[in-house]
């Protein structure tokens, strides 16, 4: 009998004490592993944590930018020998029942990574409307850049197997880092799917999250850095 597949739920986390031990204990009461890295926040964001079991706490000494968050945590993932991991947003903005529905392709060998879309549910998004077609705009740029063509851009609900957290060669410590995850997709030949997802567009995640024109800044920094290595 295979042993039970050991998944673990990466949360990179800056200045989010106010919903972080929320966030967590719904991702534990799933019966998920986390490991949370905070990147050097200054509003107490890891001792909110104190006292939870199945918590694996990492710090930054300074504050490097979410994919630096995302590199830290799946280096410690794989010293723990994980046989897949998720990545998901402190904010509140994932909803931890999508978790099986990522990890499905990848328990059915049929995917190394799987991509969150907030497009593929079949009930429409609640999407403000600028940032629904900036989106879109992004998506094609994104799909020029990578050579991947997807229905969302920039969505941080993702799931790695084994293979795809082992061969996955981050250097974007900013946002820049969702972009070059799908360039690290095509460079290693990783078999890839995309599922449905929620998003939820709280108050305080609107006001926690990136300006939707910064889809465009960031598509930039990877041009820039493929035109100019």
């Amino acid at each position: 009998m295979n042993a039970p597949l050991r998944v673990y739920v990466i949360v990179p986390a800056y200045n989010e004490a106010g919903v972080i031990r929320h966030t967590v204990e719904q991702l534990l009461g799933a019966g998920y592993e986390v490991i949370v890295v905070d990147d050097a926040s200054t509003d107490g964001t890891a001792e909110r944590l104190q006292g939870l079991g199945g918590v694996h706490c990492l710090r930054h000494a300074v504050n490097l930018g979410q994919g630096a968050a995302l590199q830290t945590g799946m280096a410690f993932a794989r010293r723990l020998q994980a046989g897949a991991v998720v990545h998901f947003d402190a904010d509140g903005q994932h909803d931890v029942a999508d978790i099986p529905a990522l990890l499905a392709p990848l328990l059915a060998d049929e995917a190394d990574l799987v991509l969150g879309s907030r497009f593929l549910q079949k009930k429409s998004p609640n999407v403000p409307l600028l940032r629904r077609l900036l989106l879109k705009g992004a998506i094609w740029v994104n799909g020029l850049l990578t050579g991947l063509w997807l229905t969302d851009a920039h969505n941080g609900l993702r799931a790695l197997n084994a293979k795809a957290l082992a061969c996955m060669e981050l250097r974007e410590n900013g946002m820049a880092h969702a972009t070059e995850i799908l360039m690290e997709i095509r460079k290693h030949g990783l078999r890839y799917r995309e599922v449905g997802v929620h998003i939820r567009y709280s108050a305080y995640s609107k006001s926690k999250g990136q300006s939707a024109w910064n889809a465009f800044n960031i598509l930039g920094d990877i041009l820039l850095r493929k035109l100019f290595p």
